[in-house]
């Protein structure tokens, strides 16, 4: 049976008569002018009674209390600060007893994650800054645990800086070479597929350094060509274009080799940690424990279907295992990025119950609780407090649509701790008696509030009442949450925005917005929703009579391991089934026209427009594919593996894409893609545009010289929505 929910969220307008109301235009949407406020970058402090934050002008950081909310201190000021100047706190570091703090500036971005920038080392007691170092720009730097020396990386290599000694450096790795040998930090394809940026530890006691080394030199290189371009303008480029090369493996060629390196800092002994793996595991992240000389190593095999917990010896360097976790699958990457060490016990996600939740073991890797259950999904893991021995979590709140934040402890006694419905979030305090809740649904930008350590509100400290009254004078959405049953009778969970002046004796042209990839969810009750938040894009296509629709298919998340590795070695299949499913079910309303449906989508969400719209069933009369992966064998080898093994163990499973699939593609296409994508290389468009051309398919294409995988920067971002809205209002009609 197919229906909709009768649940109708109004618009945060409301009903609103008397006067005209202006339609939202895409320069406002991409310019961010609708931005909502938030209450970001709150670090809770050791008092646990109070966190600091960056000033608004970027110009001090200051403190606050967690129990009324207000100010209560400066911890840095640029105007009173002596010795070097800072223009602009960009980010900061505290010393483990917060008497230091490492200023961030000048920042230049790499990849996703990846940066460098000039730190600045700030005494707070005599207010004075200094260089953390004048030989060049570092990475990822770090107290150790006592506060009297910090390392960092620069130029792949590791260098420490003793405080005690008049800051002197020095250089503790000597063969970090780009395009060859990393030391501290990840390679690209372990960023980008692990979140991993900082890959080095210093042990409980300040004596020993513990590090990932990556050797990728038989990684094979992709190179990027880069124009002169605009904004900005590369004029070492202006007759004949540079050529940007970097390691990066695609599915089934060669991983950097990576091992685990231990410093003595005293004796200055460099060691290799004895880990009995293979030469094609992965180290997604390692961690010292409490235990002096204790490190903990987390490890995957290739498939990712085995992590193992090794607790090794950092002067022995004897490994020993202590958990294995298996899955007939793979491994979710919650697994081991939530992976948190308490003492004597560490705890772990898990979906061993076909459900993530969370498990508390013991060091030696024995199980002595498993600390949430059920269907509802545990989403973040904010720590244990061992004073009520409680674990602070986010899960889901009897819905895929919505979250709540929740504390159970280890007799199993939970509470809700927030009852405000929507996606909640929050930051507690480092002796949990307080935190920070921020809570959004679709018809509420966010609110933030600062609760007790039981959930009572004690002050609100963002209500973004002036976006809700700027949204007022504007004509936004009809959203509903609706679901159906596809033809193989599985359920799916979506949501609608109509026109404001919707008119249900119409037929309405409709696209269809998805991402699709695995675990990903589009389909939330909470303000980010649609492309951009507070579904404002989507808005501006209703404003041209277009409804929007997002269903989240078969492989998303939200709704336990099997809904979501059901696509397991065959990406692209059953996800293009269930947009296909949608557009026939949408058909059958009475305010649709069927004949004139369309689909869209950027990256993973490219790839299903392409794959859907040669489906076989004619559904679509439209599309637009935004950056998109047309041949998975172009693409990472941890991401694509984690979900297809090789292509040549699953070279039927490969073969399923939509390079394969050009011939059947049915409907008008427009494919989009930047030239200097460096995680969806634009080969993928390249290779599926001259089959097309093969095929004798016709199709539009639009590129954005020297644009990575985000296609943004001057005007760019502007022109590819205006491209796409056109688009769309050309061939839905």
């Amino acid at each position: 049976m197919k229906y909709l929910f009768s649940i109708l969220l109004l618009s945060v307008t409301g009903f609103c008569t008397g006067f005209a109301k202006n339609a939202v235009s895409l320069k406002q949407i991409v310019n961010n002018e609708f931005k909502a406020e938030t209450y970001s970058g709150v670090t809770p402090l050791n008092d646990g009674e109070s966190f600091a934050r960056i000033s608004a002008d970027g110009k001090q950081i200051l403190k606050y209390s967690f129990k009324t909310g207000q100010q209560t201190g400066v911890l840095f000021d640029a105007g009173s600060a002596k010795g070097n100047k800072v223009q602009s706190v960009e980010g900061y570091i505290l010393s483990p007893d917060e008497s230091r703090i490492l200023i961030q500036t000048s920042t230049v971005r790499r990849y996703r994650r990846s940066f460098t920038a000039e730190y600045m080392l700030y005494t707070i007691v005599n207010k004075t800054v200094e260089p953390l170092s004048k030989g060049g720009p570092q990475e990822q730097p770090a107290f150790s645990p006592d506060g009297n020396q910090i390392a960092f990386v620069r130029n792949n290599n590791i260098y420490l800086v003793k405080l005690l000694f008049n800051n002197s450096e020095s250089q503790v790795t000597q063969d970090g070479r780009q395009n060859a040998v990393l030391n501290g930090i990840p390679d690209w394809v372990n960023e980008e597929e692990f979140a991993a940026v900082r890959s080095f530890d210093f042990s409980a006691d300040s004596k020993m350094l513990a590090w990932i080394r990556y050797d990728e030199k038989n990684v094979s290189t992709y190179d990027i060509q880069m124009f002169k371009g605009m904004s900005p303008s590369k004029n070492d480029n202006s007759l004949y274009p540079g050529v940007y090369t970097y390691k990066y493996p695609k599915a089934g060629t060669a991983n950097s080799r990576v091992s685990v390196q231990t410093y003595d800092i005293k004796s200055h002994v460099l060691r290799t940690m004895d880990l009995p793996v293979d030469s094609e595991a992965y180290i997604p992240c390692i961690k010292f424990t409490d235990t002096p000389d204790q490190l903990a190593i987390v490890t995957l095999n290739r498939h990712q279907d085995q992590m193992d917990i090794y607790m090794g010896n950092a002067r022995s360097r004897i490994c020993k295992l202590v958990l294995r976790e298996k899955d007939e699958r793979y491994i979710r990457e919650e697994s081991y990025r939530q992976l948190a060490f308490y003492g004597n016990h560490f705890v772990m996600m898990s979906d061993r119950s076909g459900y993530r939740q969370l498990y508390w073991f013991s060091a030696t890797g024995q199980l002595e609780k498993q600390i949430t259950s059920g269907n509802n999904e545990v989403i973040d893991f904010y720590g244990y407090d061992p004073a009520t021995q409680s674990f602070c979590y986010t899960a889901y709140d009897d819905s895929p649509l919505r979250t709540a934040v929740f504390r159970t402890d280890l007799k199993g006694k939970t509470k809700k701790l927030t009852t405000q419905q929507g996606v909640n979030k929050a930051v507690f305090s480092k002796n949990f008696r307080y935190f920070i809740n921020e809570y959004s649904n679709m018809t509420t930008p966010p609110v933030t509030a600062l609760c007790s350590a039981e959930g009572k509100v004690v002050k609100t400290l963002v209500t973004n009442e002036e976006l809700k009254n700027k949204l007022s004078g504007y004509d936004l959405s009809q959203k509903e949450f609706f679901t159906f049953k596809t033809g193989e009778g599985i359920e799916l969970n979506g949501w609608m925005m109509k026109p404001a002046g919707f008119n249900p004796g119409r037929k309405y042209p409709v696209v269809l917005y998805q991402y699709s990839g695995p675990g990903s969810q589009e389909v939330k009750d909470e303000w980010g929703t649609g492309f951009y938040a507070g579904g404002l894009l989507e808005s501006y296509f209703n404003s041209q009579d277009i409804i929007v629709v997002c269903v989240d298919g078969r492989g998303t998340g939200g709704r336990g391991a099997d809904f979501e590795k059901c696509t397991y070695l065959n990406l692209g299949k059953f996800e293009a089934r269930d947009q296909v499913e949608t557009a026939m079910y949408l058909g059958t309303l009475p305010y649709v026209d069927k004949d004139n449906i369309g689909i869209w989508g950027w990256s993973y969400g490219g790839f299903n427009t392409l794959m859907s719209m040669s489906e076989g069933r004619p559904v679509f009369k439209c599309g637009v594919a935004v950056a998109p992966p047309t041949d998975f064998r172009f693409y990472d080898t941890v991401y694509t593996e984690r979900f297809m093994r090789t292509p040549g163990e699953n070279g039927d499973g490969y073969d399923y894409n939509a390079i394969t699939r050009a011939d059947k593609l049915h409907g008008d296409l427009l494919i989009c893609h930047g030239l200097a994508d460096d995680n969806v290389h634009f080969q993928n468009t390249a290779e599926y545009a001259e089959a097309l051309v093969q095929a004798g398919k016709q199709f539009d294409m639009q590129v954005y010289t020297n644009r990575n995988h985000s296609i943004y920067g001057g005007n760019t971002r502007v022109h590819l929505f205006t491209k796409i809205t056109n688009y769309f209002k050309t061939h839905l009609r």
